[in-house]
């Protein structure tokens, strides 16, 4: 499977944070959806045991994602460029993991010719954030850390970041604009999930990475 570059770039960086990170290309011509391995496992899969279609990729999101997840990805197919979901999978053995799904589409002369993407498995570094923000009192809200840690997993996708360094982004420009984390956080979470805002959220995004830039003297954050 030929995976472009920057979708190679995205899925290693988040593997290094311990988490499984498949990828897939859907060639528009064909219909045909190819799976890494690593995207196979997460589903609950042996590679040969399915065949992949878009079909059983979004009958596999959870139910009450489903509608979102198919919004957004059909909202690239139809303008092209990046997109990005953060949203929960159903496996075959009826698992639940919490995965960020970020890709490209390429539309030439207004026809869709291919999407690439990954999806990152991020149930156990999710897991362990949230304990450790348990226990340092970051949050007190359950419903807070959640959406903290969602807003942190469209940052690492976004951005090819870590997941500290998706916190420090947040924190940073909480202490500068006087503005809490968590509202900033359901801010990035709202627009990431409206497919009709993604010029939005690349501005969104870049805002939040203005202070640590200024504070830091250089351009730290990876860009996209």
């Amino acid at each position: 499977m030929n995976i472009p570059k920057t979708v190679r770039t995205y899925s290693s960086a988040l593997a290094a944070e311990d988490c499984v990170a498949g990828t897939f290309r859907y060639d528009a011509a064909t219909g045909r959806l190819d799976w890494s391995d690593d995207l196979y496992a997460l589903h609950g899969y042996s590679r040969g045991e399915i065949v992949p279609t878009l079909e059983l990729l979004f009958s596999h999101k959870h139910p009450d994602d489903r509608d979102r997840c198919q919004d957004i990805f059909a909202a690239a197919c139809a303008s092209g460029g990046y997109f990005c979901s953060y949203h929960r999978l159903i496996d075959a053995r009826l698992r639940e993991h919490r995965v960020l799904t970020a890709g490209e589409a390429l539309v030439e002369d207004g026809t869709l010719r291919a999407v690439d993407g990954f999806i990152v498995d991020l149930t156990s570094t999710l897991h362990w954030e949230t304990e450790r923000a348990s226990r340092e009192a970051v949050e007190g809200a359950v419903g807070t850390r959640s959406i903290i840690e969602q807003a942190k997993g469209i940052l690492m996708g976004a951005l090819r970041i870590g997941s500290d360094a998706a916190f420090h982004l947040l924190a940073t420009y909480s202490q500068h604009t006087n503005i809490k984390v968590a509202s900033t956080a359901a801010d990035l979470v709202q627009l990431a999930n409206d497919p009709n805002q993604h010029a939005l959220l690349d501005t969104f995004i870049e805002e939040l990475r203005r202070p640590s830039e200024i504070q830091s003297g250089t351009d730290s954050v990876p860009g996209r």
